[in-house]
């Protein structure tokens, strides 16, 4: 009898480590093509029984109670005040409540330092602010809240100006927390939540050199102490990581830059991490789960990074997430699904974020629209949901139909044992495998007499 009962012992145990979370082979894989739901399922069962990113999902998050629909907005290139309005008065009616408008250094600070009149257009000059405050006084007026991504130094914080890129950090970290100081005391108990830079880990935004993992955790330290001194309440989101797993120098894989940055002490210099969140080539649902994938659940791994540092209580903030409907004839280098998808997709993102994902605060959809169509040319154009006129595609219908529902912040989170369950399967894996070998062993081996 025992010869019976062991294997099926081993048996249960393989099962419930490779039973799929999913329903289907799509919600399994994120793939619609049933080729790539086969390929991907394997992947999965190889992933599945690997150990797992430490989540912390019993930790008391800061920052993650808020309503999580954000959208990334270029409201700093509409030259007209009214189209800024129809906007936000949009989002706002369509129940996003948070968007991310940078507020670059270069169009705020141009000329020099402590110069805020703008000369570029008007002999006599512009307050540089100006264009700001109204940004500001719309998103107050709509009930909008702001984070206002800081970055892009002006040519002059340079020895070497824009050769060494535009997007080069300045040569005096101390000027940069001058400006993060200016802006969050200009608007102190209007803004709260502030992003200092921008994927400091990929090419370019750190300019033309090396990416600078300590270099960018001294940057991040200056601007978040001047911000806490300007306003203690102020809000600091580290600049958003770029999924990658690149380790040339020109770009850094995230979860090196990440494990650099809290070893250079930026742990205390933050008080929200920010990610990115693209599906490139797989739906949000995909359940597949390597350090060198890239696909919507990544962001687990930043986490698992997070809690290993200690750092469990703080959320993470995703500054850009979307999937890219780029025409056939370009390039698909974010890959390619059709409008119907996208809308689907960013849903599907929202929700999983909600459900399976507490220390996730707001996802910021990338991106709304663009002021005019001079990028048509360009694969990244085709992740906005409206033209520039402000015509709406159908991903945005879908979107805002969720968005819009006051149910949609309701969304039920999974029990506790899925996590439990999913931290054993290795364990599971591993026991059945075992005792399935030597059960074989012992099953073949010949009668002794």
């Amino acid at each position: 009898m025992s010869r019976k009962i062991v294997p099926l012992v081993a048996l249960v145990f393989l099962i419930v480590a490779l039973w799929p979370k999913g329903g289907s082979l799509y919600e399994l894989t994120g793939e619609e093509e049933f080729a790539g739901q086969l390929r991907g399922a394997v992947q999965w069962m190889y992933s599945a029984i690997r150990p797992q990113p430490d989540q912390a999902l019993d930790a008391e998050i800061n920052f993650a109670g808020l309503v999580p629909f954000g959208m990334n907005t270029f409201l700093q290139q509409e030259v007209l005040p009214e189209v800024r309005e129809q906007t936000l008065q949009m989002l706002s009616e369509a129940g996003i409540q948070t968007i991310r408008q940078q507020f670059p250094w270069e169009d705020i600070e141009i000329h020099g330092k402590d110069n805020f009149v703008d000369l570029r257009n008007d002999p006599a000059g512009v307050d540089a602010w100006a264009k700001y405050d109204n940004i500001v006084d719309l998103a107050e007026k709509h009930d909008v809240e702001i984070i206002a991504r800081l970055d892009n130094p002006p040519a002059w914080t340079r020895v070497m100006t824009d050769t060494i890129g535009t997007h080069a950090p300045p040569d005096n970290f101390d000027d940069y927390g001058d400006f993060v100081e200016a802006v969050v005391d200009r608007y102190r108990g209007r803004v709260r939540f502030f992003q200092l830079w921008n994927e400091p880990n990929i090419y370019p935004e750190w300019g033309e050199q090396v990416v600078d993992p300590e270099r960018y955790s001294d940057l991040l330290c200056t601007g978040y102490r001047r911000a806490k001194e300007a306003n203690p309440d102020a809000v600091i989101l580290a600049g958003a990581l770029s999924p990658t797993i690149a380790l040339d120098g020109r770009d850094l894989n995230d979860l090196v830059f990440l494990q650099r940055m809290y070893k250079a002490g930026a742990g205390e210099c933050f008080d929200i991490l920010s990610a990115q969140g693209y599906g490139l080539w797989s739906g949000p649902t995909d359940q597949r789960l390597r350090p060198t994938v890239i696909n919507y659940p990544h962001v687990v791994y930043l986490r698992d990074v997070m809690v290993n540092y200690g750092d469990a209580e703080k959320a993470v903030w995703i500054s850009e997430a979307g999937w890219n409907t780029v025409p056939e004839e370009l390039d698909d280098p974010y890959g390619r699904v059709n409008s119907e998808q996208q809308g689907r997709y960013a849903v599907q993102a929202l929700q999983r974020s909600q459900s399976e994902w507490p220390w996730v605060g707001v996802v910021n959809y990338w991106f709304f629209k663009r002021p005019s169509n001079a990028e048509l040319d360009q694969p990244w154009y085709y992740f906005r949901l409206l033209e520039p006129d402000f015509t709406p595609t159908q991903a945005w219908e879908i979107l805002a139909d969720y968005t819009g529902n006051p149910a949609s912040t309701e969304a039920s989170s999974e029990p506790a044992i899925v996590d439990t369950w999913q931290q054993m399967r290795p364990v599971l894996a591993i026991a059945g495998g075992a005792i399935l070998f030597f059960w074989l062993l012992y099953y073949l081996a010949p009668e002794r007499e």
